[in-house]
């Protein structure tokens, strides 16, 4: 079989599946790194890291998990293709990994086979972890139980995702899936909501209210007709508390104290700047 080649839209369509978190390649952390002996570890067992470089033996990688960068020797990690074969992975770690928390029943991964070069082993786990030997036959097709064959580990592991067929269980889910959620997008999910900016406000374009007070006590007549009753009599009472002796003017007598035109026209602005901010709130979306 021929080499691929995969062109410009491929390579951008893995790209974007890896930003998303469907990610099918990756790196798992099988030992602590540095050793807790050394120091606090930068990557622990079990951890998931995105590529971004190799180096001469050593991968320069980001936790999908904490978002953390670092170098770790390539002794310490373990490739991982389509998402659940484990390369380099034996037996004993299989299990360990499996074992982690948040690791639910049907969990499973594919790894090669430690007592045959060129075979596979599929781990579950279950009550306990159960290790189901792949085979191979001549013409390259794989099976676990000879009355069912598939021709890839794709095949295979689609079926058992539907049917266990003598397993101890249906598998569900690979191993370390619960890590598909990368950091970068967990902190945009928190993101502050947008606030709209309130307009600037124009003083010298505002035309006052001018009001004419009829009764003190009662209300008062304005020559616009957007202040409501309620203001009205909200503006009558404010003026009637400041006394009678200043505002004893009656309706149609042409005398105003100096006192007078001072809160009337303290009113007046009051009222020109809410009628115009009422409709500039902020907003959020």
């Amino acid at each position: 079989m021929g080499n691929i080649v995969k062109n410009a839209s491929t390579k951008l369509d893995e790209i974007t599946a890896y930003q998303t978190g469907a990610e099918s390649e990756f790196l798992a952390v099988l030992f602590n790194y540095p050793s807790t002996d050394v120091s606090e570890p930068i990557f622990h067992v079990g951890e998931k890291l995105r590529v971004i470089s190799e180096e001469g033996g050593w991968w320069r990688a980001v936790s999908l998990k904490t978002g953390r960068e670092n170098y770790i020797p390539g002794t310490c990690v373990a490739k991982v293709y389509h998402g659940w074969l484990f390369d380099g992975v034996g037996r004993e770690k299989s299990e360990e990994l499996l074992q982690l928390p948040d690791t639910k029943i049907g969990t499973f991964m594919i790894r090669q086979s430690e007592t045959k070069k060129g075979s596979y082993s599929l781990s579950v786990k279950y009550r306990q972890i159960k290790h189901y030997r792949i085979f191979r036959l001549p013409n390259s097709w794989y099976y676990i139980s000879p009355r069912l064959t598939f021709q890839c580990l794709e095949h295979l592991v689609n079926h058992y995702s539907e049917n266990s067929d003598g397993l101890c269980c249906v598998l569900t889910t690979p191993c370390l899936t619960y890590q598909s959620v990368t950091h970068s997008e967990s902190l945009e999910s928190h993101a502050p909501p947008v606030v709209r900016r309130r307009r600037t406000f124009d003083w010298k374009s505002m035309k006052r209210v001018p009001l004419r007070v009829e009764d003190t006590r009662n209300t008062l007549e304005t020559d616009d007709t957007f202040l409501s009753f309620g203001l009205r009599e909200s503006i009558a009472s404010y003026i009637s508390l400041a006394g009678d002796e200043d505002f004893s003017m009656v309706y149609g007598d042409k005398k105003k104290t100096k006192r007078q035109s001072q809160v009337i026209a303290g009113v007046n602005n009051r009222l020109s700047f809410r009628a115009f901010t009422d409709d500039y709130s902020p907003v959020h979306t």
